[in-house]
């Protein structure tokens, strides 16, 4: 997806986003506001995962919304 794509539609997104990485807290999800680099690093934070991992959750999570 897009990143313009994610920033105009992250409002809609945000409640799918808590479903999909329960971790993050609606203030993380607010300070995000759609920053796909933003989500990459709590991905990175919360999960520990690797920039790589962190990068392919985010795409795969944001394909299914394209």
């Amino acid at each position: 997806m897009n990143r313009e794509i994610i920033k105009g539609k992250w409002n809609q997104l945000k409640g799918e986003v808590k479903v999909q990485w329960g971790k993050f807290t609606d203030d993380e999800l607010d300070e995000i506001d759609g920053n796909y680099d933003k989500i990459v690093g709590k991905l990175q934070e919360k999960y520990g995962y690797e920039k790589d991992r962190a990068e392919k959750e985010a795409d795969q999570f944001f394909t299914r919304y394209h």
